[in-house]
């Protein structure tokens, strides 16, 4: 049976005009291009040192792209974006108040036809993203998205750490959140060189949690040296970030609970 979530956490930002692809193209991590009716774009606006800002997913109504962003980012966004508008014939706006933003696994949903659709880039099990001008009826809640998304390793803004985290640390490689062939983009360089210098050292991880969940932020240890931490949760299941040496030892402590790595299958790591 389809499951179909609002979630109310996350706006939109619109960018028209008729310079909006190439706008962007010149701005986030993934290849703009490749959004079109139908199909969304997962793409990162990085600090000129390549870390993370914020993420969204990028979607094209024909007319004008739809940034699917966290709500309280879009302030923030909308003032970074207009820094680099220039001399291009683009217009940026707020439309959270006009495109209910929703989330659908296990199936396809039924929709109104002036509803917005299009499967989610990163995984197939990750289901599809939907706007809406209002919000629609569905069977499941934040919390239960939430749930599926930890169980498939799916990083949101929550896990991550403005002007910190790397994007290959949070999986965008491997989740089609990185073009390697479009060009250069903000944060460009330190990406690539990531990549192809192998510098990962730690990645956020699925993990099993045995005991009471521990709060965002506290240390993993191994042995009671520092290995990681913790970054979000719910019930028995949650994301760390782990040094990569520390995802074959067994079971880890973190605060009274102990947790116990669990890459997914999409998740590449480098051979033991």
């Amino acid at each position: 049976m389809t499951r179909l979530a609002h979630l109310s956490s996350r706006g939109v930002v619109e960018v028209g005009g008729e310079d909006r692809v190439t706008f962007l193209q010149g701005l986030v991590s993934n290849d703009v291009a490749q959004a079109a009716p139908g199909r969304a774009v997962w793409a990162a606006l990085l600090t000129p040192q390549g870390k993370w800002l914020a993420d969204f997913f990028i979607l094209d109504d024909g007319t004008r792209l739809l940034l699917d962003c966290v709500r309280a980012q879009v302030p923030m966004l909308l003032a970074r974006l207009a820094r680099f508008r220039l001399r291009a014939r683009v217009g940026l706006r707020d439309a959270s108040e006009d495109l209910a933003v929703h989330v659908a696994w296990e199936g396809r949903p039924s929709l109104p036809s002036d509803a917005l659709i299009a499967p989610d880039p990163r995984l197939p099990e990750a289901g599809w993203r939907v706007l809406a001008p209002a919000p629609l009826p569905g069977d499941a809640g934040a919390a239960a998205w939430d749930a599926h998304r930890l169980a498939l390793g799916l990083p949101e803004a929550d896990d991550l750490e403005a002007e910190k985290t790397v994007l290959l640390e949070a999986g965008f490689d491997e989740l089609q959140g990185v073009s390697w062939s479009k060009g250069c983009y903000m944060g460009q360089e330190l990406t690539a060189r990531t990549k192809y210098r192998g510098l990962v050292k730690r990645r956020l991880v699925p993990v099993a949690v045995e005991g009471a969940l521990p709060e965002p932020g506290t240390p993993v240890l191994r042995d009671g040296a520092e290995v990681g931490v913790m970054r979000s949760g719910q019930g028995m299941a949650g994301l760390a970030l782990l040094r990569l040496e520390a995802l074959g030892a067994g079971s880890l402590t973190c605060g009274p609970a102990r947790l116990t790595p669990r890459p997914p299958a999409w998740m590449t790591l480098p051979a033991a």
